[in-house]
């Protein structure tokens, strides 16, 4: 079952792109890859338990150069039977080795994939042995002390680079930038909210006065009045003048 690359598991084994996960072994994993040249790999590699462990990986190692031994001169190699060995036959499901690394804390082993067909899976399987005898082993089963280990030996990509850690001039001039955008925003909202209230509309101006020249008065002359007549039978002269009252004087 093929499922994506996790975290931990590495991109490149050699020249070998890994792609995704195939399986994953008692003693490993195995992974689906493409090699410099096009073809589609099957890749083995050991968990990191097992090659920690001196006789699981050279027991892993010596499965790969017997397998590719075999493919250039035809002697048997890893995991043939004993009846298989006394004939001169090797396991018909080993697959030929494409390319290999034995040497080192974490080995591996390239074959080419085929669907349904056996894969690198094939050189995980004597890493765990459950007998003492050659060939098909026999006797109780126990587990190794790294059996469950999914980690593979092969290193993983590294890391990404930490984010860069900003300057402390940096940090004063964001910090200053930011206190300042704070201090306009509260004043801004105080002109808004307060100085409002405070403030009243100025007066309109009132229009400017006009001032409209009367004419100067003209002099009249007085109108003369009547003298008040006096007291009847008094030697005084009356004060009407004669020529009222046709000279009568008054009745």
């Amino acid at each position: 079952m093929v499922t994506p690359l996790q975290y931990g598991d590495p991109t490149h084994v050699g020249p070998i792109t890994l792609q995704a996960r195939l399986r994953t072994a008692q003693a490993g994993l195995v992974y689906l890859g493409q090699a410099p040249d096009g073809r589609v790999v099957s890749v083995a590699v050991l968990s990191s338990g097992a090659a920690l462990d001196a006789a699981a990986r050279d027991r892993f190692v010596t499965a790969i150069r017997e397998a590719e031994r075999q493919g250039r001169t035809g002697v048997l190699g890893w995991g043939a039977t004993l009846v298989d060995r006394m004939r001169g036959r090797g396991t018909p499901d080993t697959p030929p080795v494409l390319a290999m690394h034995d040497d080192g804390p974490a080995p591996w082993v390239a074959v080419p994939y085929a669907p349904n067909a056996p894969g690198a899976e094939r050189f995980l399987d004597p890493v765990t042995v459950s007998g003492t005898l050659i060939g098909q082993r026999h006797g109780p089963d126990f587990l190794h002390y790294w059996q469950g280990d999914a980690t593979p030996a092969v290193p993983g990509p590294p890391a990404p680079p930490p984010p860069a850690v900003a300057t402390r001039r940096s940090v004063v001039l964001a910090s200053t930038l930011l206190a300042t955008l704070v201090l306009v925003l509260l004043v801004a909202a105080w002109l808004l909210l307060f100085r409002g209230e405070d403030e009243q509309e100025p007066a309109r101006p009132l229009p400017n006065t006009q001032f409209v020249p009367s004419p100067p008065p003209e002099p009249a002359s007085p109108v003369p009045q009547r003298p008040t007549p006096g007291p009847s039978g008094s030697g005084s002269e009356s004060p009407w003048p004669m020529d009222l009252d046709d000279g009568r004087g008054p009745i």
